[in-house]
């Protein structure tokens, strides 16, 4: 049954603190897409990212009466659905140590760049490094918000980005000799 455009966020939230199942279930429907996305951004893994967005979705009607509407609803499952998805992966993080200097130097894409070929090097990035790169340069957290999320140091999380973008000037590099 597709979403009452008529229904304000408000309303929708109230009727599924309230348990109504159809209310809920126009919920899940109207952000499923979006979160999902971001899950397997993270994860690169298609059944990981689907039991990361079901972990999500239990904990987003199990809390919604905590929503404050200090955000968008969706602002607000979006970082529930990155805590669920950084939890499939936390055993096998691997960050490596802060270099300062490294950190300063820029990183160049060839002018010619798609986002075929980005997503397809940013999914081939070892975990630590996708999960912060795309945490910071698509999901838009600062590197304090991301130290907080994945218990590492601000420093931590700037060395991987920067390690994340030389290693996918290397991968594209690759991809468009391949």
């Amino acid at each position: 049954m597709p979403l009452d455009p008529r229904i304000s966020e408000i309303e929708l939230v109230n009727q599924c603190i309230q348990q109504d199942r159809t209310a809920q279930r126009n919920l899940f429907e109207k952000y499923k897409k979006a979160m999902f996305n971001t899950s397997y951004r993270i994860l690169n893994d298609h059944e990981h990212a689907n039991d990361a967005l079901q972990e999500a979705f239990i904990e987003v009607f199990r809390d919604l009466k905590t929503f404050r509407m200090e955000s968008t609803l969706g602002a607000w499952i979006k970082i529930i659905v990155v805590r669920k998805s950084i939890l499939k992966f936390k055993s096998e993080q691997r960050f490596e140590i802060y270099d300062q200097r490294q950190h300063d130097q820029g990183a160049e894409w060839p002018s010619d760049l798609t986002g075929e070929y980005l997503d397809k090097a940013i999914r081939s990035l070892p975990i630590g490094y996708r999960t912060v790169f795309t945490l910071i340069e698509i999901e838009g957290y600062s590197h304090k918000e991301v130290a907080e999320i994945l218990g590492i140091s601000e420093g931590t999380s700037k060395s991987q980005l920067y390690h994340s973008k030389k290693l996918l000037q290397e991968k594209l590099k690759d991809i468009y000799k391949a």
